[in-house]
């Protein structure tokens, strides 16, 4: 066993023996949720019912995130735990399999058939994990998670069933939306060009043709082929703007725009877009349905003829 996993070990054991004792002086169940998308839709499920806590603060990138002691004890003390699954928060895996054994887990991607997911290969870790980006399987995730959060607190489940139904009515409206303005890109054959492959639940839904320079895990980095092949992609089809991303660094793709311009197709560098992360609270963006309208009208606004 490896020094990090005994630590790891010894580290939960410490902090279930204190749980009862932090856990009475408390006026609302502490719920936390991994990133600040997730954490935004269980907020408008729970209401004023509990305080949730996002772990990975807005403008982290999970992919690459790292467990903290602050955050191993967050978790040890939290009554529920709510995660995306997917493998998006990939280094955490490990610390969702302790916390099963002491306390209540919600994976939310449960809650989405698996004949819509995307997958890039046959092993569990390729299945694409931005399902956020769909509009319909992120309120099945959501209306999943509701159903669990009844059984969780059957108290609440009238507040949760009228919150769940409230929410998901605002879903369906800003999914009308994003028909209707990527539609009108469709028709005018524009495609979308991003950092990483976090649009591809959006292409499908949507019906807009996607090109990313990184694959689904920031972990990896593009080679020069990578880049090459994009800058014919732009060629191709004459792309107007491809789209910087608020956790990514954007160096990579000012180099696809600066060797498109070599070959006289001019890009503009837009964005940042808003992929694994909200906005800070009280931004426009610092909701989800906020910060998918905020991707929306972006890419709607620098794509359109």
């Amino acid at each position: 066993m490896s020094s990090f996993r005994i630590l790891l070990l010894f580290f939960f054991l410490a902090l279930l023996g204190c749980r009862s004792n932090t856990e009475t002086t408390r006026s609302k169940p502490l719920i936390v949720a991994t990133t600040s998308i997730l954490a935004d839709g269980i907020q408008q499920l729970v209401g004023d019912q509990a305080e949730v806590v996002s772990l990975m603060p807005p403008g982290v990138d999970p992919h690459l995130y790292k467990a903290s002691v602050r955050d191993l004890d967050l978790l040890t003390q939290a009554d529920l735990v709510v995660y995306h699954g997917l493998y998006l928060e990939g280094k955490m895996t490990e610390i969702f399999e302790k916390l099963a054994l002491s306390q209540p887990l919600i994976d939310v991607s449960k809650g989405i058939p698996q004949e819509k997911l995307i997958r890039s290969g046959p092993e569990a870790h390729s299945v694409d994990p931005h399902v956020w980006f769909d509009i319909s399987l992120w309120s099945a995730a959501l209306a999943y998670a509701s159903e669990e959060l009844q059984l969780w607190q059957p108290t609440w489940k009238p507040a949760l069933q009228q919150n769940t139904t409230t929410y998901l009515q605002q879903l369906e409206a800003l999914d009308q939306q994003t028909r209707t303005q990527v539609a009108e890109l469709v028709r005018s054959k524009q495609v979308l060009v991003t950092a990483h492959d976090a649009f591809a639940y959006f292409g499908k839904a949507y019906g807009l043709q996607v090109y990313s320079l990184q694959g689904l895990s920031t972990l990896s980095e593009p080679g020069l082929r990578d880049l090459t092949t994009l800058i014919q992609v732009i060629q191709t089809y004459r792309v107007k703007a491809i789209f910087a991303e608020q956790t990514i660094s954007p160096k990579a793709l000012q180099a696809v725009a600066r060797g498109a311009a070599e070959k006289n197709q001019v890009v503009k560098l837009a964005g940042p877009l808003y992929t694994d992360s909200l906005d800070a609270a009280n931004t426009p963006a610092g909701t989800y349905l906020g910060m998918f309208e905020a991707n929306l009208t972006l890419i709607y606004t620098q794509l359109l003829p």
